[in-house]
């Protein structure tokens, strides 16, 4: 996939109306973490869907109405993440295209997350701490996004550590290769892998896709919400998964490469990854 063909996932009949190009949720953020939910919450607005919300607790809600007036925020009432509230999601959720669990809301959401993903059938994307606590066979219709550590946790929930050697003396397609062949029951039950590191890798039951922008200097705090929030922008405006997952991986180490270009060394951060993505749609070529 290239930026002419993520620019078309991206485009618009002229005739569009408010919410044809779909109605994101996000829910996440702590008092610890407000910046990961704005962060994901701007990104999906840029991926192109028409409209966010982001469920957090309200302490952490006000300040994003605050940070970002974009954003349309849900206020989760106690500032506790409980079952209760999980079973009031998963019914709040019907009413939006795809939705995004994980940024920002710390283990201790761990029961409030394990239900709402193992009872919303929407698509999701599942991303930082929603993972920790869950193993592949908790997935149906979604888009996981670990890194290396987290996959870690995941293959050892899911009593799979004996890959783990396999997957740290492969290359990049051998290990893409390990993923597919052992974890068949995941991908066959409508679910998209994406392993983020120095080349991403995008694995679903029939398709391997390699991503190969990005930068050493995208280890830095919120480049992996901002990538999450671009998947679940993509999702709700595209409903597929697989392309979803590898435009949101390109498109977010394209532009962290072109930061690094221009500012010349590691300063950039990843708000400046959200500023840059409105400046995408001018290189490329029609």
């Amino acid at each position: 996939m290239n930026l002419n063909q993520i620019k078309k996932l991206m485009e618009r009949k002229k005739t569009s109306h408010k919410g044809e190009n779909g109605y994101a949720l996000i829910i996440g953020g702590s008092e610890e973490y407000v910046g990961a939910v704005a962060l994901a919450g701007l990104a999906a607005l840029r991926a192109g869907c028409d409209s966010v919300t982001i469920v957090a607790p309200e302490k952490v809600a006000w300040a994003l109405n605050k940070l970002a007036p974009d954003i349309i925020t849900y206020k989760m009432k106690g500032g506790i993440w409980t079952v209760k509230q999980a079973k009031e999601m998963v019914k709040f959720a019907d009413r939006f295209d795809a939705v995004l669990i994980g940024n920002g809301i710390t283990k201790r959401a761990d029961k409030f997350v394990q239900y709402f993903i193992r009872k919303c059938p929407k698509p999701k994307v599942i991303d930082a701490d929603a993972l920790k606590g869950l193993s592949f066979k908790d997935f149906s219709n979604s888009i996981v996004t670990p890194h290396e550590k987290e996959l870690e946790s995941m293959l050892l929930n899911s009593q799979k550590e004996f890959l783990l050697p396999k997957l740290k003396e492969g290359n990049a397609k051998e290990r893409a290769e390990v993923l597919q062949g052992n974890l068949r029951y995941f991908l066959q039950n409508d679910n998209v892998l994406l392993v983020k590191g120095p080349t991403d890798l995008i694995i679903s039951k029939n398709k391997i896709a390699f991503n190969r922008t990005g930068n050493q200097g995208m280890t830095k705090a919120g480049t992996g919400d901002v990538l999450a929030g671009l998947v679940v922008g993509f999702l709700a405006k595209s409903n597929d998964l697989f392309k979803s997952a590898v435009a949101a991986a390109y498109v977010n180490g394209w532009v962290g490469d072109q930061l690094l270009k221009r500012k010349k060394g590691y300063t950039f951060i990843a708000s400046d990854i959200i500023n840059d993505l409105a400046k995408m749609g001018k290189t490329v070529k029609r």
